[in-house]
């Protein structure tokens, strides 16, 4: 017989440490049906039979945020045969708020209350069987960490999925909610079971559903429900958040004894009076950062990935693979695409892998360690004051490594609207692979000076906070940031199994989602280039024939597009957008391809071969222009596919890549025409467009915040109780 298993709990409680340690490698990641919250499962070790699925950690049943919405609809639709209830016993107060409702769903209920080895540390007792006639339900001791007690509890959890157990309601709130809670039960249609009557009753009481349908049709009740919030002098959802605590609060003293601690900080404390320090915070975040990428990406990550392009790929692979072919008389066209096309194109994508990897390694310890919640918590303040919360920041932070793990980092979200915001956002830091490009026109045209790479960083971070204002006075991301509620975990040594699952997983990801799109995108990039007509007769081309290709007449057929950027000047202009094009493929095309319009096989990473023609068809304004454009268009094909994934939604999709283009086309024409005016004094009607659209920027910027004074979080209160 086939067994449902659902690990629920508070987010950092150790819910994913546990889920791994009980499934292994039989595990399945994907997205829940219609949203971009991540969804685990696996099968328990040594039973095939059973199925654990690891719900989304959440502080209550109460839909506030996307998590919550996917954990209560699970529970309720699926009724999974039994759950079991990740408890932090650091923290064991706050955390039996969602257990109470949990309980309340009449399915069966094993308490796992985690983190046992710090609890018996400090000193602290809870009492387990105390704890467990209180609640009704079956108690266990565990720590995921260290892998004690977990079998215990799954082997409880599975016995009584088998035995179809409802667990019992032994806890109850005042005697006025009650009553009032039963006269709502009892006006329920029968379509409801039985057992899930006393939920539903009191979510339709906590407002989150249509109540006012009810209260129609039951004026008796209604009556009640008056006399209640007149009595308390609150509404009932206030009324039922209080009366839980207070449930709580009673049951504390009898089943947790604190230890007699002299020292009133603990050791987690002690750190964060330094690394959340208001003076202290950000230099020693910046610090650390820089070490981070230091090592992951100019030094170690560098090495890594300079011998897996230069060596294993440029010396060995590729090199190879072309006198293998040419050896046994494969066709030129055969050759071309397997080795330009399939070989080059893999090439591409694993010579990113290696600085990705030390990326992920840093970065996974220092989440399972707990520093990456106080950099959020730090980045908050900053970040409230145009629209988005402090975790937005960990996906640019990472998207300036690269954009593809920058996006899917954006699922730590839980508000829908930040999230989409933060997709839409992130690439316009500028990633690896866009330094190319800005060390191209800046040794091309502004003698390599050091001002243009730290103002593409300024564009990119100016970009994000004006659009962060911009957006949230619209109706899409209309409404003030959701509350910022975050667990700050206790620092501890994370465990080398789960950091290398960590690194694995984004790794593979990356490997599979960026590789499989740009391996497409270099293949047909590599066709539009070879082919073309030559006299009348459609073929394959020499390289000095590139002005015949399909690629050459697409370019030319746009490039009237970006005439009013200055990208046109001495016929060239095809070859500017041809460039720009190929930069959504994968941005550090943008150097080869002008490479090969320009006649140079190879060029260095700079693309220092070609500053001398590249500066004969565009003035200077126009290539801070053209940089500007690349730096905020949509990104790579990888990072695109990862937006469309993180989505979940094809009109958003195309909504931020519309949104990308249409902000970077009008941020390079401002900059092409008010520029040109101010070094030649010229002026035509592309400057009076360039006006206009600097002055409805600035419209936007600063008119009334009218949508979010008009909207709340109706969240707010119960998630700042839960707090």
């Amino acid at each position: 017989m086939s067994v449902k298993i659902a690990l629920a709990g508070n987010p950092n409680c150790g819910k994913t440490t546990l889920f791994n340690a009980l499934t292994g490698s039989n595990q399945f990641v994907g997205n829940w049906p219609g949203v971009t919250v991540e969804k685990k499962e696996g099968k328990l070790k040594g039973h095939k039979d059973v199925t654990i699925m690891d719900l989304p950690g959440i502080y209550s049943l109460s839909p506030y945020t996307l998590e919550e919405v996917v954990a209560r609809n699970y529970l309720i639709a699926e009724r999974p045969d039994a759950i079991i209830n990740i408890v932090d016993g650091t923290n064991i107060e706050r955390n039996l708020y969602l257990s109470t409702q949990i309980m309340e769903l009449g399915i069966p209920v094993v308490m796992a209350v985690n983190m046992m080895d710090i609890v018996d540390k400090s000193g602290d007792k809870v009492h387990m069987d105390k704890l467990g006639k209180k609640l009704g339900c079956e108690v266990v001791p565990i720590s995921a960490l260290k892998g004690t007690g977990i079998e215990k509890a799954a082997e409880k959890a599975v016995a009584l999925a088998q035995q179809k157990q409802e667990t019992p309601h032994v806890h109850s709130f005042a005697k006025e909610v009650e009553d009032v809670i039963t006269a709502v039960e009892g006006k329920l249609g029968s379509d409801i079971a039985e057992e899930q009557r006393r939920f539903f009753a009191i979510k339709l009481l906590e407002k989150d559903d249509k109540i006012s349908e009810l209260m129609k049709q039951a004026p008796d009740v209604s009556a009640q429900i008056k006399e209640l919030e007149d009595k308390f002098d609150d509404d009932t959802e206030s009324i039922i958040t209080n009366e839980r605590y207070v449930y709580i609060s009673s049951i504390m003293g009898e089943c947790v004894t604190k230890a007699n601690k002299k020292e009133k900080l603990t050791t987690s404390d002690k750190i964060d009076k330094i690394v959340t320090n208001r003076w202290a915070a950000l230099p020693i975040f910046a610090v650390v950062m820089f070490l981070v990428y230091y090592v992951s990406v100019t030094t170690v990550g560098a090495f890594l990935t300079d011998w897996t392009n230069d060596t294993l790929f440029g010396e060995w692979i590729i090199p190879g693979a072309q006198t293998l072919f040419e050896n046994i008389g494969c066709a030129d066209w055969l050759t071309g695409l397997i080795v330009d096309g399939v070989i080059s194109g893999v090439g591409a994508v694993l010579g990113f892998v290696p600085q990705m990897l030390v990326l992920f390694l840093f970065l996974a310890f220092l989440e399972s360690c707990g520093y990456m919640a106080r950099v959020a918590f730090i980045m908050d303040r900053i970040f409230r004051k145009f629209g988005l919360s402090g975790k937005s920041f960990i996906p640019m932070l990472i998207g300036s490594g690269c954009g593809v793990p920058g996006v899917m980092a954006s699922r730590t979200i839980e508000n829908d609207r930040d999230r989409k915001m933060t997709i839409m956002t992130t690439t316009f830091v500028p990633c690896g692979a866009k330094l190319p490009i800005i060390a191209l026109i800046a040794g091309a045209f502004f003698d390599n000076a050091g001002w243009v790479s730290w103002s593409a960083y300024f564009v990119g971070v100016a970009a994000i906070i004006c659009s962060g204002i911009i957006l949230k006075k619209t109706k899409m991301f209309a409404g003030d940031p959701a509350p910022f509620v975050m667990e700050l975990p206790a620092y501890h040594w994370p465990t080398v199994g789960n950091v290398l699952r960590s690194v694995w997983e984004r790794g593979w990801s990356f490997i599979k989602k960026a590789g499989t799109i740009i391996l497409l995108s270099t293949i047909i990039l590599w066709f539009l280039m070879s082919f073309g007509w030559v006299d009348g007769s459609f073929g394959m081309l020499e390289a000095e024939q590139l002005d015949a290709s399909i690629l050459a007449k697409i370019g030319s057929a746009i490039a009237w597009i970006f005439a009013p950027l200055g990208w046109t000047q001495a016929g060239e202009g095809w070859k500017m957008a041809v460039a720009a094009v190929s930069g959504l493929i994968a941005k550090e095309n943008v150097v080869a391809t002008f490479g090969l319009l320009f006649g140079f096989a190879e060029v260095a990473e700079d693309g220092s071969e070609i500053w001398g023609s590249l500066a004969q068809v565009m003035t200077p304004v126009a290539a801070y222009g053209f940089l500007v454009f690349n730096l905020l268009c949509a990104p790579c094909f990888a990072a695109m596919g990862a937006i469309k994934r993180e989505m979940n939604n094809v009109k958003w999709f195309w909504f931020a890549i519309g949104y990308q283009c249409g902000l970077a086309y009008v941020v390079a024409l401002c900059i092409y025409q008010i520029g040109t005016l101010i070094t030649t004094g010229a002026f035509g009607l592309g400057t009076v467009v360039a006006f206009v659209f600097i002055a409805a920027i600035l419209y936007l910027l600063f008119r009334p915040y009218k949508e979010s004074n008009s909207l709340s979080f109706n969240g707010e209160k119960i998630l700042k109780n839960q707090a």
